[in-house]
């Protein structure tokens, strides 16, 4: 009788898959915990005994992506500084905040005033004499043109190199800028003088004032800013390559979340100061930052706020519409490959694409929305 007992014991202890669970770490974007199970047979065939206590989940269809949020600066973007330049004294300044608008005052020089216009060469000699060539010359014909003044016809030189470039200083463009003086209150002599105007790459918000008026003009005059509120964010240099202009944000604001977009990147990285646990020479370049600036899409958006400390969101892959379930839903198996477990026991193979916040893709033949599976705890 005892060795009947023996051998039906024996016989019983055969038919139980022997498993070995371990825990471990997934780390591929993502965290969690997954179970690591040898077993004889096909995933499809096999059970397994459930815990007592079992955590499961659904397999999920979302969007998934990979992201990093990091600090950033809202407010007018880097301040410069603008210089006057000529003869003369400073008789009224602009108050902080003005916005500068092409072809109107931005100061006044012994009580005449000082016209903004928009462009990449400043006027850094006198035009006069008609055949004057240089990109110096576009900047006068392109603002006038935008002004509404005929200049006639373009003069545009492309000549070779060692030769000047830009456009040509034509009669018909120096009686335009004769009409454009005495619209605006200058003495209609058809000649710039260097100092005349003040040329600016596009429209500034005036961040503030440095000179007083009876200074001469030929000093700091005051510091300025972008007009449209910008945010910056100091992205590690390890990390801004999945960056690119033109992307798509979320912006954190303290109301809420807002769309924005990734408007421009630094060419060089600064080393934060913050930093202090980076060794020169070690390889480690966490310290390394690299300005971002984003945009928010709506300016509305941002229209109560001059400066505020912000978070943003840069997603650098989406994958849309897919099948996902927890990471700690995995079981890797020990001949390779990954399975999910039913409350039941039955392991179904799956095979896994991206991981994200505590989730991942998967897919497989009887993977679907809807499907439940046990999840460690």
């Amino acid at each position: 009788m005892a060795e009947r007992a023996a051998s039906r014991e024996s016989r019983g202890r055969s038919r139980v898959v022997p498993a070995v669970v371990l825990a471990t770490v997934v780390a591929v974007g993502a965290v969690g915990a997954v179970a690591v199970v040898r077993h004889p047979h096909d995933a499809s065939d096999s059970r397994a005994t459930a815990a007592p206590s079992v955590h499961t989940a659904k397999v999920v269809r979302r969007d998934l992506s990979n992201s990093q949020t990091v600090a950033g600066q809202l407010g007018f973007g880097p301040v410069r500084d603008l210089k006057g330049t000529g003869e003369g004294t400073l008789t009224k300044l602009p108050s902080n905040g003005a916005t500068t608008v092409r072809g109107k005052a931005l100061y006044r020089v012994d009580d005449r005033p000082v016209p903004v216009f928009y462009g990449d060469t400043p006027f850094f000699r006198d035009l006069k004499k008609v055949g004057l060539v240089g990109n110096d010359v576009t900047v006068l014909r392109n603002n006038l043109v935008a002004l509404g003044y005929d200049v006639g016809f373009e003069g545009t030189a492309q000549r070779s190199a060692g030769q000047a470039q830009g456009s040509t200083f034509t009669a018909a463009l120096a009686a335009a800028l004769k009409r454009w003086q005495q619209d605006v209150g200058l003495k209609p002599t058809g000649e710039l003088k260097a100092g005349d105007v003040v040329v600016l790459s596009g429209p500034v918000r005036v961040n503030s004032v440095k000179a007083q008026t009876g200074d001469p003009v030929a000093e700091d005059i005051l510091s300025y800013v972008s007009p449209k509120k910008v945010i910056t964010v100091p992205v590690n240099a390890q990390q801004v390559s999945a960056v690119r202009p033109g992307d798509t944000v979320t912006i954190v604001l303290p109301g809420g979340e807002v769309p924005g977009t990734v408007s421009g990147i630094a060419r060089t990285a600064q080393n934060d100061s913050a930093q202090p646990d980076a060794q020169p020479g070690s390889g480690d370049d966490s310290s390394s930052k690299t300005n971002v600036t984003v945009l928010p899409k709506r300016a509305s958006d941002v229209a109560s706020l001059d400066e505020a400390d912000v978070q943003v969101e840069f997603v650098s892959e989406i994958h849309k519409n897919v099948l996902t379930v927890p990471v700690g839903a995995l079981v890797a198996l020990s001949g390779g490959g990954f399975v999910v477990q039913r409350p039941g026991g039955e392991l179904v193979r799956v095979q896994t694409g991206m991981f994200a916040t505590g989730l991942v893709e998967v897919s497989g033949k009887g993977v679907a929305a809807g499907l439940t599976v046990v999840v460690a705890s």
